[in-house]
């Protein structure tokens, strides 16, 4: 159990029958009245942010959350098919619970299982990966405009804004939180 006082950014609890980690807090001492804390939570399932007021001594059962290292293999219709790397088992992942986590992610890749008591409830990919541009609008001598980007459409179906000097064919990093264009891989 944790007490509202010992809250701390990143900690995992339940509450309401939810998994919620805490993004904010903040402790809130008024003139009149008792003290209370003040937090933003996310809701590990769904995502969703939520803001919650506690008593400090109001108590809540610590969430643990389970992260297991499993290669992606492959989509099959509306599953998505994981090994764990340990014991080699396979495992299936509803579409519905992957979302857009594997938006970046390649075959064969090691990504993060998150699960609670046993049910899956989301995927953390690598932070970066490298991508294959496979289509994008060549770019023109003399574009030179500082920060100007284009769309580019990576080999895993994604798009990505990339500078106006990428062309297809290149591996470039992208941030897979974000989405984001980090660089070019040197080959």
């Amino acid at each position: 159990m944790i007490s509202a006082g010992e809250f701390r950014n990143g900690v995992t609890m339940e509450y309401e029958g939810n998994i919620y980690q805490i993004i904010e807090f903040q402790h809130v001492k008024p003139g009149k009245g008792a003290a209370f804390v003040r937090t933003k939570l996310k809701n590990l399932v769904s995502g969703a942010v939520v803001e919650k007021t506690f008593r400090p001594t109001e108590k809540m059962p610590k969430a643990h959350i389970d992260r297991k290292d499993m290669t992606y293999l492959y989509a099959d219709g509306d599953f998505f098919n994981f090994m764990d790397v340990e014991t080699y088992e396979q495992i299936a992942i509803s579409a519905s619970e992957v979302g857009d986590s594997l938006k970046y992610v390649k075959e064969n890749e090691n990504v993060k299982i998150l699960s609670y008591n046993g049910n899956v409830f989301g995927i953390e990919p690598p932070l970066q990966v490298e991508l294959t541009v496979t289509a994008t609008e060549p770019g023109f001598k003399g574009d030179t405009a500082t920060g100007a980007t284009k769309p580019a459409t990576v080999e895993t179906g994604a798009q990505v804004n990339v500078p106006l000097f990428i062309n297809e064919g290149e591996v470039i990093k992208v941030d897979t939180r974000t989405g984001e264009y980090l660089g070019r891989v040197n080959s």
